[in-house]
């Protein structure tokens, strides 16, 4: 791949966005090369949870301009194709089997903003900037708005994206955009901890149905989500992990993840 580095460490595998000269702005490559990536993820089997990170100053820059040019020039045909590819991978990572979490050393912004959005955590650098800024050059933040009124609300979601204002990461974290805020230097340390702490001690089928139930369970009534938790749970209670997890405990072992 041209614009993403992939490795796996400790059973974490590190996707990064490498397009540092063009603070990573995303175009139709960089989107399908991010698909392929979480895909590769998520079938490896060394790999138990995932980071999203960057390369150069910035997180992620939105929408490439040069793109942007070139989709003035599409039909609605093929904007259709083009917006239905961010969609595929924003729905990807967001129903994910694995938890995915975004570390946010520099600016999020418009897309990019929209990408650590459908993160499960999202960790920041204190200095970083979050919005969504479609409005301000005639678009709309339509695909990222879906995730975002999940997220933190209609109100909040209100606010940031009809004003097109960058918020701080502190901000961002009292809206509940993101998870936690740090000075940059402590960042990479933080996120591997936190990623280690989710390999080592957590059942990985376990992550995986809890993040597919949390996705699903929103639509759903009150009584319809009850009954789809009361099936899962029965669900899960046959699983290995948990007769492994159980057992483990009864006997007072620690579980080998």
């Amino acid at each position: 791949m041209e614009f993403i580095n992939y490795q796996i460490n400790k059973r974490v595998a590190y996707i990064t966005l490498n397009r540092p000269e063009k603070r990573n702005a995303l175009n139709y490559q960089l989107v399908a090369e991010l698909k392929e990536a979480f895909s590769k993820a998520s079938k490896d089997q060394e790999a138990k949870v995932i980071v999203l990170q960057a390369e150069g100053k910035v997180f992620c820059a939105g929408a490439d301009l040069g793109y942007l040019q070139q989709l003035q020039q599409n039909t609605y045909e093929e904007n259709l194709e083009d917006s239905l590819h961010l969609k595929e991978l924003f729905e990807q990572i967001y129903t994910l089997d694995k938890v995915v979490i975004a570390k946010v050393h520099g600016h999020a912004i418009a897309g990019g903003c929209g990408l650590a959005t459908v993160c499960d955590f999202v960790f920041s650098a204190r200095e970083s900037l979050f919005g969504y800024t479609e409005v301000r050059i005639g678009f709309v933040p339509a695909i990222v708005k879906v995730f975002l009124i999940r997220k933190i609300g209609e109100g909040r979601s209100k606010e940031l994206l009809l004003s097109g204002e960058l918020i701080s990461a502190g901000k961002a974290a009292t809206y509940g955009l993101i998870n936690e805020v740090m000075d940059p230097d402590k960042l990479d340390i933080f996120t591997d901890d936190f990623a280690q702490l989710l390999v080592e001690k957590n059942s990985r089928q376990s992550m995986a149905l809890t993040k597919q139930m949390i996705a699903e369970v929103q639509t759903m009534s009150l009584d319809e989500g009850l009954n789809y938790a009361a099936k899962m749970n029965a669900t899960a209670r046959d699983s290995e992990d948990c007769k492994k997890g159980i057992s483990s405990f009864l006997k007072k072992e620690k579980t080998s993840w």
